[in-house]
């Protein structure tokens, strides 16, 4: 089987692309592949950003919950939740 992409079979490679896209396309396709390339580069490093971003908020919320004492922060458990659409205690006409 042997190399493919060798001596002649590199030249008849290239001539068939050639004869596919035209010469006029060529360097429009090089640019798109090299901005696309570009992209996927920069998406890739946003990516690795934000999971060590994620990563450092994760140690850094852990650590707040602990207070110094050892005992938790419990301050969401303690503190009620008032839905919008619920009367208050107290407030519905309805009821005696």
């Amino acid at each position: 089987m042997g190399n493919l992409f060798a001596g002649p079979h590199l030249w008849i490679l290239l001539i068939v692309i050639l004869l596919l896209f035209g010469a006029a396309k060529l360097p429009a396709l090089a640019k798109s592949m090299g901005q696309s390339a570009r992209i996927f580069k920069g998406e890739m490093k946003a990516m690795k950003n934000d999971d060590t971003a994620a990563d450092s908020t994760a140690t850094t919320a852990e650590s707040r919950a602990a207070e110094p004492n050892g005992t938790t922060n419990n301050t969401a458990a303690s503190t009620p939740v008032v839905k919008s659409g619920e009367p208050k205690s107290g407030s519905d006409p309805s009821q005696p």
